[in-house]
C-alpha cells in the first residue's frame, strides 16, 4: 500500500496541482493586500473616509456590552451578533480582481498555444465530377476516369 501511494505522490499531474495551489494561496494573500491595502483605501477616501473593512450592521448586540460598537472586532469581542457587509464588499473586489487576472492568464496562455498551430498541408483535393478525394498532382480521377482541366501535366 504504502509503494501505491508513493507511486500515486510522485505521478506528474499530482506535484503540479500540489505546486498550482501553493501558488493560487500565495497570489490570494497578495491579491488581498492589494485589495486592502492599495485599492479599498483610495475608495474609502472618495466615498468620505470609510472603512469597508469595519462596515457591519448589528443584528443583536451581545450580552457583555450594549452597542454603539466601535469596529467589527469590539462588537464580536462583546458577543453581538453582526452583518460585516464591508467584509464582503472587500471579497468580492478580491474574487474580482482573481478572476480577471485568471482571465488574462488563460487568454495569454491560448494565443501562446494557437499561435505556434499550423494550418495543415493539403494533401488532397476533391474530384468535381465524383468528390472523391485525389492527389492535387493527379490530372485524371482513378474512381471515375474523369479527366481534370488546369491540373498541371506530370
Amino acid at each position: 500500500m504504502l509503494k501505491d501511494f508513493k507511486a500515486f505522490i510522485l505521478r506528474g499531474n499530482v506535484i503540479d496541482l500540489a505546486i498550482g495551489v501553493i501558488i493560487g494561496i500565495a497570489f490570494g494573500a497578495v491579491v488581498k493586500s492589494l485589495v486592502d491595502d492599495v485599492i479599498m483605501p483610495p475608495i474609502g477616501l472618495a466615498t468620505g473616509g470609510i472603512d469597508f473593512s469595519n462596515k457591519f450592521v448589528v443584528l443583536k448586540d451581545g450580552v457583555a456590552a450594549a452597542g454603539p460598537y466601535a469596529s467589527v472586532a469590539a462588537a464580536k469581542a462583546a458577543g453581538a451578533t453582526t452583518l460585516n457587509y464591508g467584509v464582503f464588499v472587500n471579497n468580492v473586489v478580491s474574487f474580482l480582481i482573481i478572476g480577471f487576472c485568471a482571465f488574462l492568464i488563460v487568454r495569454s496562455v491560448n494565443k501562446f498555444v494557437h499561435a505556434h498551430d499550423t494550418p495543415p498541408v493539403l494533401k488532397t483535393k476533391s474530384c468535381p465530377f465524383c468528390a472523391m478525394e485525389i492527389p492535387l498532382a493527379a490530372t485524371r480521377c482513378p474512381n471515375c476516369t474523369s479527366q481534370l482541366t488546369g491540373a498541371a501535366a506530370a
